[in-house]
Formats: C-alpha cells, structure tokens, sequence
C-alpha cells in the first residue's frame, strides 16, 4: 500500500488549501475564494453563465489522462462555450467530488491544471465545493464578459449566410479510437483527446466581425450545427471537400481502417469554433469555409442527409 496521502487523510479544508494557495486572480475578481461567496466585476451589466461536469469513467479515465490534463479539460470545455457567446471568459467555480481514499497528489494536478488553463484564458477559480463521492466528478461553472458585444446565438442563421470554423477538427475523435485499440502512436491525437485547443480569442473576434450563429464543436459538427439549424429554422449544408484533413489524422485512419472524413464530421471535444457570417462579409481571416445556409431545415452533407451518428449523445452512447 502506498504512503501516500490521501484527501481523506488531510481533510476537505487542507485540501482546498492546497488548491488555493499562491493562487493569483485577476482583476475582475474582487472578492476571491474563501469567504461565503466570491464577487466578480462584471462592467458590462451582463453576465455569460455556463456549466459542465466531468465524471470518471464516463468523460475520462486516468490511465489515460494525467490529473493536470483533466483540470485543463475542465476549464477548456467550458472556456469553450463562453467564447461561443462572443464572449471572454473572467471566472470558473469548480465543485469536485472524489472518494476519501484518492490521492492528493490527484487532487493537486486537478488544481495545477484548472488553474493553468484559467490563468491561460486571463481568468479566475473564484470558488467551489469539494464533497466526498464514488466517482470523481468535476463540475465547472464559467462566467463571461460580453465587453459591449452583443451575445451571438444559436438561432441567428439566416439564408444566404456561409459557415466557417476556426480550429481543428477530428484530433479528439481520432485520439479516443487510438486509446481504445491500445495505440500510442500518434502522441499528437492523444494528447488532442486529453486536452483539447479551443480558439478562445476567436469567438468575440467572430461577434465583432459579424457572426449571425455560433456554436463550439463539443458533441460533433453535425450535431452542433444541428443546433443551429434547429433553431434558427435553416437547413445547413456542410461540403466535404471543403474539410481540411490533418495529414496525421489521415495516418491514423489509414492505420485503424476509418474514414477519416467520419471524425471530422461527428467526432465532439474539439471544441472548435462554428459559426455562421453574412455572405457579404464572410469569415474572419483564419476561419476556413465549410458550407452555406439556406430555406429548410436540419443538416446535410454534399447536399445529402447524412445517416449515422452525428455525434455524442450523453444517454445514448
């Protein structure tokens, strides 16, 4: 048996100690961890709000990911969807859940990598909560500063608009099928699949320059253009030659016998940024075109429904 430490052997305030510690905030935080409840300066008037959870086994696993890469998938997930917004983000309270026995050298790289991606965004870990549970779970809460912006929404989309993305696509995807079939040799995907790269900047950079919609790449594109089609009462049609295909997840498709085009398209946790433009604007420089808005409804792909998954489904996968 290990000398370890354990939480359970600390304690829950030694443990939040730990995670707080030598912590530095920024400016929005006025008042930070450690009273009833923190206060954030939000100049705007209006505040971005969104939340996620990660359970073990279900959303990650550490024989895969190390517990720093889990924090900054925490963080990025939700950093992710306040960029959708148009938003930057400002603060991220996090609840974590976790059996007495777990080691806080796990609790520690949790902390390390929650706050290394926060701090990576020019934002805060204002609070929290820590109980004991059977799985470990993570549950994040992200604030947002619109600065002025308008938020954009999912159900902006109007005919005649294109659609662009700015980020990678299919590198998680392709990095979760490698770790099933027991292969390490693409450290890129793996990596890609344990953290992902959001394009935070980009999505008030995509309010300003005109967004109609926009959406992150969490649960797979068509899905998550779905999304948008749904509520904007649009049919999208997504064009497959214009799909960059990075030449290593090509390799690995080639090496697992998938298409990779499948990745790319229902493949979530990128986190990559959708949206759609006026076709008299376009997308900002970066972006790359996929596909155009037009009467009708749903998604479709070179014009043709596409049958199959579209992505991830939380209870139905």
């Amino acid at each position: 048996m290990s000398d370890e430490p354990t939480v359970g052997d600390i304690g829950e305030f030694a443990v939040i100690a730990r995670a707080t510690r030598g912590r530095t905030q920024p400016a929005t935080t006025l008042v930070g961890p450690g009273d009833d409840a923190a206060v954030v300066r939000a100049a705007d008037g209006r505040v971005v709000a969104t939340t996620d959870m990660l359970v073990e086994g279900r959303h990650f696993r550490l024989d895969w990911s190390a517990p720093e890469q889990v924090g900054r998938k925490a963080i990025a997930q939700n950093g992710a969807d306040i960029a959708a917004m148009g938003a930057r983000s400002t603060s991220f309270l996090v609840s974590l859940g976790c059996p007495a026995d777990t080691p806080v050298s796990v609790t520690d790289g949790l902390t390390d990598g929650l706050w290394l991606e926060a701090v990576d965004l020019g934002a805060g870990i204002v609070g929290g909560d820590l109980v004991a549970s059977d799985p470990l779970v993570i549950s994040v809460s992200a604030l947002g500063d619109l600065e002025g912006r308008s938020p954009v929404l999912l159900s902006g989309a109007r005919d005649g608009d294109i659609v662009a993305v700015k980020g990678g696509l299919g590198a998680s995807a392709a990095g979760f099928a490698l770790f099933v079939e027991a292969n390490r040799n693409f450290p890129n995907l793996l990596a890609a699949h344990c953290v992902p790269s959001p394009p935070y900047a980009d999505g008030p950079r995509a309010a300003e320059h005109g967004a109609t919609a926009m959406t992150d790449v969490s649960d797979g594109l068509l899905d998550d253009l779905g999304h948008i089609a749904a509520a904007s009462g649009v049919l999208i049609d997504v064009r497959s030659e214009a799909l960059p295909v990075d030449p290593e997840i090509a390799a690995a498709a080639r090496v697992l016998g998938t298409d990779p085009i499948e990745w790319i398209l229902t493949g979530g946790e990128d986190h990559a940024l959708a949206a759609t433009f006026p076709a008299t604007t376009g997308a900002p420089t970066g972006w790359y075109r996929i596909g155009t808005v037009s009467a009708g409804d749903g998604v479709t792909v070179d014009g043709q429904r596409w049958h199959g998954a579209k992505g991830w489904q939380s209870f139905g996968q």
